[in-house]
């Protein structure tokens, strides 16, 4: 198999820890019923809708965090934060991703945007990729062609250079589709052995 030449990786759940177990714990320091979250705002139209504008940049964090409110009884204040806020750094990506940059491989971020105040989800974290492609900053989210094809003419490649990561399943065969090779991140250990095999390099510390 000959390496792919570039990766690609998504943030939230991929350099950061899982999603849904921080939107768990929400829930249990809220005193909500597990599930809750998600049938209010992951499996309603409407709420849906809202959420991919936001991904956009066509509605606020703080729109969302007023629609999420009004469907959970919830406090809007600063809610997706709260939402989130045991969301930590995943060392074992970020190594592999800096190890992979060590070797000349170019690394890409590409990631759906949920607003950036009044929390920000990006805070904190060392964003000096190759290329950068948050999509509130420009008006596509993945899966949208647009969204890829933004960040391959950003890295100088074309999909099938490329390796494909992301902790969201259904974003992976339309990358598929477009000649990335893609890995589901859903434990680290495993996706750092998927990328070392596509990759060609050593990723994990040893």
């Amino acid at each position: 198999m000959t390496p792919r030449k570039a990766l690609v990786l998504d943030f939230g759940g991929v350099l950061t820890t899982p999603l849904i177990p921080a939107a768990l714990a929400f829930e249990r320091r809220e005193g909500l019923a597990e599930g809750t979250l998600f049938r209010a705002l992951y499996a309603d139209a409407e709420m849906i809708r809202l959420t991919e504008e936001l991904e956009r940049g066509a509605l606020t964090q703080s729109r969302w965090n007023a629609e999420a409110a009004d469907r959970t009884g919830l406090a809007a204040d600063n809610l997706m934060g709260r939402l989130f806020a045991d969301l930590r750094p995943q060392p074992e990506l970020i190594g592999a991703a800096a190890a992979a940059r060590r070797a000349g491989v170019p690394v890409a971020l590409l990631s759906n945007s949920v607003g950036r105040a009044p929390w920000d989800l990006y805070a904190g974290y060392d964003l000096d990729f190759d290329a950068v492609v948050i999509s509130e900053d420009h008006g596509v989210r993945k899966p949208e062609e647009a969204a890829f094809a933004l960040v391959l003419d950003k890295l100088g490649m074309a999909a099938a250079d490329c390796v494909f990561v992301d902790d969201t399943a259904s974003y992976l065969p339309p990358a598929a589709g477009l000649g990335f090779a893609t890995v589901h991140a859903e434990e680290p250990g495993r996706t750092v052995a998927a990328l070392e095999q596509l990759l060609g390099l050593a990723l994990a510390s040893r």
